[in-house]
């Protein structure tokens, strides 16, 4: 990433996942990098299992644009259920990266880098639940750091010891299990 270059990642997932959790960890892992970090949620029906998307801009210079990310350069799916739903691969840039929350290969075109972990069941392992919903956002919290290389694994930890509350351990052992799984594809 030169100076000028934002790196922009979409998130995909559902009221309760932690989506939106997930994009102001990397924010913030950004900005203990001394990097600029912003963080946006999107919001259609504001319930908890409806599809919700958030929003990710780092960069090493001050971030001014505020909307939507339309041509991300990572995309990252935390409910493998909105593949059927969501044409995730919409505006994703030439060379982007795509990671999925699922435990087998994914049936879909590895036009992109598409990468795959199985996070729900990270998550399930390490009793990561709010509501009886798997918290697979830690994990994939960790396969982003890996895959995009814009903040590093410590940086996130740090990020989730500030932002987190509760269990705070078994968030870092799911940020850590994230980085150590996430599989290529193909």
């Amino acid at each position: 990433m030169t100076a000028y270059d934002i790196f922009e990642i979409r998130w995909h997932g559902r009221g309760g996942q932690g989506v939106v959790t997930a994009a102001k960890i990397i924010a913030l892992a950004a900005l203990i990098e001394n990097k600029f970090g912003v963080a946006q949620p999107f919001f259609g029906a504001e319930r908890r299992g409806a599809p919700v998307m958030a929003f990710n801009r780092i960069s090493e210079r001050k971030i001014r644009i505020k909307s939507m990310v339309y041509n991300p350069d990572m995309v990252v799916v935390v409910d493998k259920s909105l593949l059927n739903i969501v044409n995730i691969f919409s505006g994703l840039k030439k060379d982007g990266s795509v990671i999925i929350n699922t435990k087998e290969k994914p049936k879909i075109s590895n036009k992109y880098n598409v990468f795959y972990l199985d996070a729900t069941g990270i998550a399930m392992d390490l009793n990561l639940r709010i509501a009886g919903i798997p918290l697979a956002n830690m994990p994939m919290l960790g396969a982003v750091s890996k895959v995009s290389n814009i903040v590093s694994l410590e940086s996130v930890k740090k990020a989730v010891k500030t932002e987190i509350k509760q269990m705070v351990d078994e968030n870092i052992k799911a940020v850590e299990e994230g980085w150590r799984r996430v599989i290529k594809y193909g």
